[in-house]
């Protein structure tokens, strides 16, 4: 008998095929809600991240623009949803504050399902809401700076731009964002 051996960190309908830019706004379009929305380069809202609850809450939602949970976020636990259910029993991805960087940057290390091996590093720059994710390779996966004029001048720091690089998750990209937001209380 062959075996099967699942998927748990892809999401083909959430798959970059070039890198592409996004906008994330780090502010919620429910009314007295606590969250981000994220916008494609047609500035068409592509996800939305929301809490119901305080800010600097422990749980929030990564949802698709039409209010389908992709990942509840626990603290520093991401649980995939399947069809209109979470599954909360065990977390897709686990992030750990683990040490800091030369730039005095906090590093999380996440990792995916039950593989100590595989996922990816959170790797805060300089600047207030600068950050990357490499993969375990040290390849590039994404990256969020501040938003920018086409004339320079800072948008903020809560609209941001991120730009993610192809063959990716984008879901997982930004549920990976939003655990870095969590952690720095952003949200």
């Amino acid at each position: 008998m062959a075996k099967v051996y699942p998927q748990t960190h892809t999401c083909s309908a959430y798959m970059t095929s070039k890198r592409e830019s996004f906008t994330i706004w780090m502010k919620s379009l429910v009314f007295q809600g606590n969250g981000c929305t994220v916008f494609d380069s047609n500035l068409d809202i592509v996800y939305r991240v929301d809490n119901y609850d305080e800010k600097c809450s422990t749980e929030v939602n990564l949802m698709d623009l039409r209010g389908k949970v992709l990942f509840t976020i626990r603290r520093k636990d991401g649980y995939k949803a399947r069809g209109f259910q979470v599954i909360k029993e065990r977390p897709l991805f686990q992030a750990t504050k683990c040490c800091q960087s030369l730039n005095g940057g906090a590093i999380c290390h996440v990792t995916l399902g039950s593989d100590k091996t595989s996922g990816y590093k959170i790797v805060k720059l300089a600047g207030k809401s600068t950050l990357k994710i490499i993969d375990m390779e040290c390849r590039l996966v994404a990256e969020v700076k501040e938003k920018q004029s086409s004339s320079g001048i800072s948008l903020g720091d809560d609209v941001l731009t991120l730009v993610v690089e192809p063959q990716m998750d984008l879901s997982l990209v930004m549920a990976l964002v939003t655990v870095y937001a969590l952690i720095k209380h952003r949200l």
